[in-house]
């Protein structure tokens, strides 16, 4: 029997920093699977990729927030021959607004896609993550770290990236195999369009590239760090948050994302 290919496994791969995390571990010289719904901009990565002389990544066009998708992921790896040794979780999306002027159907594939779809991917791959001593990036965000009024719905999914991540972490430290939560700030990519931001008072604050967020999460990944946060400003706000009372938190937070609208 041949040895089964060992992939590096990225999730919402089709864009942004997942796009830039791929490109940052394929110049590392890690194989790739590409995972998203958009099947064409998978395609267009997994090409580009395949044309700096590296193998031409798998690609594997799903919707990982529908029932079974973390099951049917897997058999396309085994019907390929391959075995995920690295794990990004990095597909995920936002919505703006109160919680109860949003879609509550949305607000609900949020988490279906935010939270069980990591979890379910996660506790899926482990066992082999860990038999290899392997490595997991769950993407989270500053968020994480906050109440958010007026995104209610997705910093508390975040803040479960950031519990889940560090308590898995612990429990797989025995085998030397590693989890890292990466908590970007403002980036530049097409998440404010998807969450209702486009033009918002925020895109006039300076945002880091999709692609110094991927090189941070990688270099934090591939050292076996906890968390990692990228930005000086928001390791800061970080560092200080748990000196500030959260009845000044929220308000604090609510009017920001207020301006977010106008």
């Amino acid at each position: 029997m041949s040895e089964p290919r060992r992939v590096a496994l990225v999730t919402g791969a089709s864009g942004g920093i997942g796009a830039d995390l791929a490109r940052v571990m394929a110049r590392n010289g890690h194989d790739l699977a590409l995972v998203a719904r958009s099947v064409d901009k998978l395609a267009a990565l997994a090409a580009e990729i395949a044309a700096t002389g590296r193998p031409a990544p798998l690609v594997v066009a799903m919707d990982l927030a529908a029932p079974g998708a973390a099951d049917a992921l897997a058999k396309a790896m085994s019907d390929a021959g391959a075995k995920v040794e690295l794990l990004v979780n990095n597909a995920g999306f936002g919505l703006n607004g109160a919680a109860l002027t949003l879609d509550r159907a949305e607000q609900a594939d949020m988490i279906d896609l935010n939270v069980r779809a990591l979890t379910d991917l996660s506790l899926r791959f482990a066992p082999d993550i860990a038999a290899a001593r392997g490595k997991i990036l769950n993407v989270a965000s500053v968020a994480a770290f906050l109440p958010g009024p007026g995104m209610a719905v997705y910093y508390a999914t975040k803040a479960y990236v950031l519990s889940f991540s560090e308590a898995l972490g612990e429990e797989l430290r025995p085998s030397g195999a590693t989890v890292t939560c990466l908590c970007p700030g403002y980036t530049a990519t097409d998440f404010q369009a998807r969450a209702g931001l486009a033009g918002a008072a925020l895109d006039k604050f300076p945002a880091m590239t999709s692609m110094a967020v991927a090189e941070a999460g990688y270099a934090a990944m591939m050292a076996g760090r906890r968390r990692v946060t990228t930005g000086l400003s928001n390791k800061i706000m970080v560092a200080l948050l748990p000196l500030i009372p959260r009845s000044l938190v929220l308000p604090i937070v609510a009017r920001l994302q207020m301006k977010r609208h106008v």
